[in-house]
């Protein structure tokens, strides 16, 4: 945990000058995995790469750090331990046996905790059909595992409908003040009034392993077909979330859990056939797109967006929500800053139906023909924070809410004011990715890791584009003190 001297420290550099590409350092292939990892996960519908997340993340003394991945086989979870200061391997490595994604991931002092996915026991009662992975939450202390908690399923939420997860989207939290874990994953019901529909659930476990249900925090089911999960750690429950549905908006739900519209609208998005634009990185996104600013109550929240014209009433939904129109067929980088879990700086996205602006709320990070993806942010202090994207040149949108292919034209690293205005120019790399959490470093360092390949965003997988496995992990850091 970084010292009031060192937050100081920071605050002071990043308020004197903007990061340039010296403050950008590499790692290649400098982690050895014990087991083959194939780095790309295909798109929902379009089928387009998306990089496959490997959660990331640092124990509270800094001394510790641990990566999370899917095997080759696409079944087993592997975490290692890692030195956080050379990247390198220590310790041994954990299996997660049948996990099927890795979801989110927590380091402790003595340990980790894991969010995955996988199939029931055979002959359990009330179990999802066709071996469909369900939701749980894995602490392991010393090497050990210490307790599982299955977070859907037969016993879970039962008088809302039992839920399922083939599809691991989601993030992991813990806070040491109310020594809980929260847990913002995508399900799908397979009993109860949204059977065979998707939506999301927000669930609470505690240090030991109980599964708590908490009013005015826990959900059975929050936005439908939840295109994008954001979640970050607060003091107490309800922890902050964001989420992206299918009727026509990205909303602030720290308080409602949902879509209902008495909750903050961040932004106005098109979405069709239960698609928003991958705003928060579609297929193995939802991480490390909410920061908070260090110690202090405030947020930042950045995703990709066409912008919105053209506001129209959602009839099907009723007074309050609405449908946009794209302004752009590219998508953009957008910013959203809170003061605290429950409030958006600045006003919110419009609902006033016949309006042709639907997007002035929005602070853009970017501008332009180049289409971007995979919007991430992180914090540096108190007083900065670092939003990354990638961008596609000549970019090809055959589907209107969905992703596009083109030309890979770098990755993207933007230093932002506590207030959002931009310090300096974007800084670029062809060679450098964001593939996993961004996590401060006890030394103010912001690493993450990815695979060093070839990246092409140019076609679909498996569409003439092959991907080979690999057993190395490189990581990159920015650092204020290069």
């Amino acid at each position: 945990m970084r010292g009031t001297f060192i937050l100081f420290f920071l605050s002071v550099l990043c308020a004197s000058a903007a990061v340039t590409e010296s403050n950008l350092k590499s790692h290649v292939d400098v982690l050895a995995l014990d087991h083959s990892f194939n780095p790309v996960k295909a798109a929902y519908w379009t089928g387009y790469p998306h990089h496959r997340r490997t959660p990331f993340a640092v124990s509270p003394n800094g001394k510790t750090a641990y990566i999370a991945y899917l095997d080759a086989s696409e079944t087993d979870v592997h975490v290692q331990e890692v030195n956080p200061t050379t990247f390198k391997a220590t310790g041994t490595t954990v299996t997660i046996s049948g996990g099927k994604e890795a979801g989110g991931l927590v380091a402790h002092d003595d340990g980790f905790a894991l969010l995955t996915n996988e199939a029931m026991p055979s002959g359990t009662a009330n179990s999802p059909p066709s071996d469909t992975p369900v939701a749980v939450l894995y602490r392991y202390t010393n090497g050990k595992k210490t307790w599982k908690t299955w977070l859907g399923g037969p016993g879970v939420h039962t008088s809302d409908g039992l839920s399922a997860s083939p599809d691991m989207n989601g993030d992991l939290v813990y806070s040491y003040t109310a020594e809980k874990y929260g847990a913002y994953f995508v399900v799908t019901d397979y009993s109860g009034d949204a059977s065979g529909h998707y939506g999301d659930s927000v669930q609470y476990v505690s240090k030991t392993g109980t599964l708590e249900t908490i009013s005015g925090a826990s959900s059975s089911w929050g936005c439908s077909h939840n295109t994008g999960i954001a979640l970050e750690v607060a003091p107490n429950p309800p922890f902050m979330s964001i989420c992206a549905e299918d009727q026509g908006a990205i909303w602030l739900n720290s308080k409602t859990q949902g879509m209902t519209n008495d909750g903050v609208k961040i932004s106005n998005e098109n979405t069709t056939n239960g698609a928003s634009g991958e705003p928060m990185g579609g297929m193995s996104g939802s991480y490390s797109a909410l920061a908070r600013f260090a110690k202090t109550s405030r947020y930042i929240f950045a995703w990709v967006s066409r912008g919105a014209v053209d506001i129209t009433e959602n009839t099907w939904m009723g007074d309050g929500y609405t449908h946009v129109t794209n302004r752009t067929n590219e998508r953009n980088v957008a910013i959203s800053l809170f003061t605290n879990k429950y409030d958006k700086v600045g006003a919110q996205a419009s609902s006033v139906v016949g309006a042709e602006d639907g997007d002035a709320q929005v602070t853009w990070i970017t501008s332009g023909s180049n289409d971007c993806s995979n919007a991430h942010a992180a914090t540096f202090s108190n007083e900065s924070a670092l939003v990354t994207w990638e961008e596609i040149s000549n970019p090809t949108c055959d589907y209107i809410a969905m992703g596009c292919r083109g030309t890979f034209a770098g990755s993207y690293f933007q230093q932002v004011s506590h207030d959002g205005s931009k310090m300096g120019s974007a800084i670029k790399s062809e060679e450098i990715y964001v593939a996993g959490d961004m996590v401060t470093i006890s030394d103010g360092r912001l690493c993450w890791p990815y695979v060093s390949m070839t990246w092409d965003l140019s076609q679909a997988v498996g569409w003439g584009l092959t991907v080979a496995n690999t057993t190395s992990m490189s990581f990159a850091c920015m650092n204020l003190n290069a």
